[in-house]
């Protein structure tokens, strides 16, 4: 991929999407882990619904472990999965208590080794919750660096991230994360994607 294109795609990006955030309401990078853990198979809008009503009783690491995970999946069963995600935030909560103080690891591999913490995961709090130069490769962020050449078509999420962390400045990874996921969400999505007014359908591989 040349400079010229990555340029012009970071462009696009910032002229379509100049007010892109993560759409995950939180307020600390601990409720910020559990939602995004609530996040898999389900949608933002839904996860905000049931976390607003969780971190009522249990905003902090100390009060979700007083809530048990009884409790929690009672909470949290409209996200779905609910009993692997409340096992999940109760085994990362106890570490997060036992081993890190209470506080939220701001590194891949200690964040990565907490229950139910991907690297898709660990990605999304390292750059959101602690402003490290990183880019979460979800499945929004795949399709999209596909179409547009960013990385092959037969890549794997881990070799995309390695592959975009190459090309995007370290200045624009953290916020091209967000703009690729609300382009691939609205525009560039899966089955419709609305490629005829799409300034970027020059560079798009999808034909």
């Amino acid at each position: 991929m040349r400079k010229p294109k990555i340029d012009e795609i970071l462009n696009f990006l910032n002229t379509q999407f100049p007010d892109a955030k993560c759409e995950l309401d939180y307020s600390t990078p601990y409720q910020l882990l559990v939602a995004v853990i609530l996040s898999a198979q389900c949608t933002d809008k839904r996860v905000n619904i049931v976390s607003k009503e969780l971190f009522k009783v249990a905003p902090t690491p100390k009060k979700m472990l007083e809530l048990g995970e009884e409790r929690l999946k009672k909470i949290i069963h409209s996200c779905g999965f609910y009993n692997n995600k409340a096992k999940s935030i109760i085994s990362a909560t106890k570490s997060i208590i036992n081993d890190y103080n209470g506080q939220v690891p701001s590194n891949m591999e200690q964040l990565s080794s907490l229950s139910g913490v991907g690297r898709k995961t660990a990605n999304v709090v390292l750059a959101e919750a602690f402003n490290t130069p990183t880019i979460a490769v979800d499945t929004h962020v795949l399709r999209v660096s596909k179409r547009l050449g960013l990385t092959a078509e037969n890549s794997t999420p881990e070799k995309c991230e390695q592959e975009l962390l190459k090309l995007i400045p370290a200045s624009n990874q953290a916020k091209f994360h967000i703009q690729a996921v609300w382009f691939g969400r609205y525009f560039c999505k899966s089955l419709k994607p609305e490629c005829e007014n799409c300034k970027l359908k020059n560079i798009c591989k999808r034909k």
